[in-house]
């Protein structure tokens, strides 16, 4: 059963990535491993392609929340395929294009506010945006959104 798996070490070299990430990864439930005998973590060898699209959808700006989900769908036991990976980019690409567009709307209003330069916490759209509490007479700090 534990015939032809890798070591952590070797994994964390033909990754490119620490051995403690790919602790963190497990434990995030990203990848699984096996124990042997000895309790040591052996890996399949399709390990290697999860750990390629973590770091691809790192890349990118997903959350390892966002790449859990997505890889939620997948087969424990066997490497994602170009179909899998393409349902999963499918999906983020709205994500990512809607990122884009609040980041674009961000620096648009960035520019306009160093040339005002007066961070109001009345008037300003990017410290106080939507000020939904100032209309309803509530005063005081913003409430920020996020996002």
């Amino acid at each position: 059963m534990l015939k032809n798996l890798l070591a952590v070490g070797d994994v964390a070299r033909r990754a490119g990535v620490a051995v403690s990430a790919l602790h963190f990864y497990e434990r995030k439930g990203l990848i699984q491993s096996v124990r042997n005998q000895g309790n040591q973590r052996r890996y399949e060898r399709s390990v290697l392609r999860r750990v390629a699209i973590i770091q691809v959808a790192q890349s990118v700006g997903m959350t390892l929340e966002e790449i859990g989900a997505a890889m939620s769908d997948l087969p424990r036991e066997s490497a994602p395929t170009q179909e899998d990976w393409a349902r999963m980019s499918a999906a983020w690409h709205t994500q990512l294009s809607d990122r884009i567009a609040r980041l674009e709307r961000l620096r648009d209003g960035l520019t306009n506010c160093i040339g005002c330069g007066c961070l109001s916490t009345q008037t300003c759209p990017l410290r106080n945006p939507g000020d939904t509490l100032g209309r309803q007479g509530e005063t005081g700090a913003p409430l920020l959104a996020r996002g």
